[in-house]
């Protein structure tokens, strides 16, 4: 196995600008921002619609970045999609988490692809349903999972399918902030009618993902989980102190720690743990453990979408224990514009997903389970239901 096997071909794809996908966006807030950024430079876009709950919110966003020429006067989402004359080919939905499967079946019923931010949903039963207008509307449905576009991530899957580690049976993964409950934004993150899920969903669904496609997305068949809102519910917590709002404590509805253990097909053990805030540096680093190999995946300060540094491959060659170092692939793109071209070219070829929804079934599957593990005190198995 040489390095150059792993090396990323970043090389430019020819876009047809000539080509264009008109989209619209649904919801303009704070990641609505890293959205219109990538959309923006793309030659083959144009930006036509959008909306949001808040009146007039869609039209200062559009503004800000000097977009001429959005329609944006609806009164909801529901409007935006019904408006024919806009000829839209895909909307952009960048809502709170308990907003993402309405618009999403509901823009995959008008005949439309989507990217939907993550995560998913919050609930299991919200996914299916979004996976059912999925197939019934033959469109392209993407879940806006940027860090698998980053080559690094990429480089872990390769070293799995080589072989190089033999029979995956135990995965740690995991990540976290010593103090980092998103709260420069407002409360839209911690409220449980706007956000539903804490870190769990927020950073737990990417380091998740980070393991399981590498493993290629095997069915999760238990889970004992737990959850917790030590610091979110505390009124003396530094990041309300800091930024001056010690009364959001009394909004937190959701988690600000979630563990758990996880039984998936094949004999795989996944040890997970996600944090928003704790009184440590890291929860651990990634590991997965095989019968011929283990690597070792460095964790990082906040979790990003990437790995905190050279990861190490743990093995033997000629009857001898050694360890390979694997270097850090620096990326000529920025992830959140790969997610957008890539998401762009399934639509305009009619491909497949570059993050589809099948996969990320389980993804959410585990973490709808390992909310209602932990609500009920014990391990539970995890049904999905036929799509």
């Amino acid at each position: 196995m040489g390095l150059d096997d792993f090396k990323e071909n970043q090389e430019k794809k020819v876009i047809d600008a000539n080509k264009k996908v008109r989209v619209g966006f649904i919801g303009c807030g704070w990641i609505a921002t890293s959205h219109i950024k990538a959309l923006l430079k793309q030659p083959d876009v144009e930006i036509v619609a959008g909306c949001d709950l808040i009146p007039g919110k869609a039209k200062a966003f559009f503004e800000k970045f000097e977009v001429e020429g959005v329609k944006t006067d609806y009164a909801s989402h529901k409007e935006m999609l019904a408006d024919k004359s806009l000829k839209l080919d895909a909307v952009t939905i960048c809502t709170y988490n308990r907003q993402h499967a309405e618009p999403a079946i509901e823009a995959l019923n008008a005949g439309l692809h989507v990217l939907l931010e993550k995560p998913f949903t919050v609930t299991l039963d919200e996914a299916v349903a979004v996976m059912k207008a999925e197939k019934a509307s033959g469109k392209v449905l993407s879940i806006g999972f940027q860090p698998r576009m980053d080559a690094n991530m990429k480089m872990i899957k390769k070293i799995v399918e080589s072989g190089e580690l033999g029979q995956i049976y135990y995965i740690q993964t995991g990540g976290g902030r010593r103090r980092g409950i998103p709260t420069p934004y407002g409360t839209t993150f911690i409220e449980d009618e706007t956000a539903g899920i804490g870190a769990l969903g927020d950073i737990g669904c990417y380091s998740l993902d980070m393991v399981l496609n590498a493993i290629g997305y095997p069915k999760p068949l238990t889970v004992s989980g737990y959850k917790s809102a030590f610091f979110g519910t505390d009124p003396n917590y530094a990041g309300y102190l800091n930024c001056g709002h010690p009364e959001y404590a009394k909004k937190f509805g959701v988690d600000d720690f979630a563990a758990a253990f996880i039984r998936l097909e094949g004999g795989i053990i996944l040890d997970f743990r996600i944090a928003w805030a704790m009184n440590l540096d890291t929860p651990g680093d990634t590991i997965i453990m095989g019968t011929k190999g283990s690597l070792r995946i460095p964790s990082t300060e906040c979790w990003n979408g990437t790995v905190g540094g050279p990861m190490t491959l743990y093995h033997e060659v000629c009857g001898e224990q050694t360890q390979t170092e694997i270097p850090i692939i620096k990326m000529k793109e920025g992830l959140f514009d790969l997610k957008i071209r890539t998401f762009l070219d399934a639509v305009k070829e009619n491909g497949t997903a570059p993050v589809p929804s099948s996969q990320i079934l389980y993804n959410q599957a585990i973490i709808d389970g390992i909310a209602k593990s932990a609500e009920l005190g014990r391990e539970i198995e995890i049904e999905i239901p036929e799509i």
